[in-house]
């Protein structure tokens, strides 16, 4: 990388305007929000059952079809 283009960075990177703040904000709650709505959906599905087949299937997969 160019010592040009470090410079343009850094100057972008500093000049944060409360804009950038507050969006910064709204994304950080919108992952919240996200990351609890995942956690109840997974809560709210009832558990895995064991499948009722003979106890010789599924034991064994076929490679060669």
């Amino acid at each position: 990388m160019e010592i040009n283009s470090l410079n343009n960075l850094a100057t972008t990177l500093a000049s944060t305007t409360p804009n950038d703040e507050v969006g910064l904000a709204v994304l950080k709650k919108a992952n919240e929000v996200q990351a609890s709505t995942a956690a109840a959906l997974l809560e709210a599905l009832p558990p895995a059952t064991k499948p009722n087949l003979p106890a010789h299937l599924g034991q064994n997969v076929n490679t060669t079809a």
